[in-house]
């Protein structure tokens, strides 16, 4: 079995694939099957990896304005948020909901944007999309073929908004991306309360620090 540190180096690889592909959706009148939105915009990012890899904190950067411009709204970061959080979601004020949001997902993008680095030729194959007419929530299901390497299982949670599918969690190898910061978060909580939590990931993000993978696949 794969260990779970292995598991989140990945995860910035199946990330960047899960965001983008809102952006192709936008511009439609009708939604495209959420498979098939996920595997073209996959695709593209792939290649544009292949062409383009990160070497440099200035191609980072790239990476980054790229993915602020073009993929951040069609993200439902207020619903990951909440996963994150848990319970004490519901005792929070709506402001502070909002500064929440807003540190988690500038937290959350650069934590792992960084994995993109460890991009190493991976395939991504996709299961069949089991969908019934009229779902609002359905599970893509894929798999990462690695070189040398067992497969890892992708799961991208969608819900339908509107005219667009939105993402809302990942579950890599059965690890939920969005609730395995719920341990660490919940303990910030406990000692700090909620505006804590807040202060804790401003200060992260003015400082350019990410939240350590390992710590939130333990969570």
């Amino acid at each position: 079995m794969m260990h779970r540190s292995m598991v989140w180096r990945w995860l910035g690889i199946v990330l960047l694939p899960m965001l983008i592909f809102g952006w192709g959706t936008a511009v439609r009148a009708e939604p495209k099957a959420p498979d098939v939105l996920v595997k073209e915009i996959a695709d593209e990012v792939i290649e544009r990896l292949k062409q383009k890899p990160i070497q440099s904190d200035e191609d980072m950067n790239e990476w980054l304005v790229y993915v602020e411009e073009r993929v951040l709204p069609h993200f439902n970061f207020e619903r990951m948020t909440m996963l994150a959080v848990g319970p004490a979601w519901r005792q929070a004020t709506p402001e502070q909901r909002k500064r929440l949001t807003e540190e988690f997902k500038t937290l959350l993008v650069r934590t792992y944007a960084s994995a993109l680095r460890e991009y190493r030729n991976e395939k991504l194959e996709f299961r069949p999309l089991r969908m019934a007419p009229g779902d609002k929530t359905v599970r893509v299901s894929s798999y990462f073929i690695r070189p040398g390497g067992e497969p890892i299982s992708v799961d991208y949670m969608m819900e339908l908004r509107g005219d667009s599918w939105k993402v809302f969690d990942v579950v890599v190898a059965g690890v939920s991306l969005v609730t395995s910061y719920r341990s660490t978060f919940g303990q910030e909580i406990q000692a700090k309360g909620i505006d804590g939590l807040i202060q804790m990931l401003a200060q992260k993000n003015a400082r350019g620090e990410t939240l350590p993978a390992d710590a939130a696949a333990q969570g």
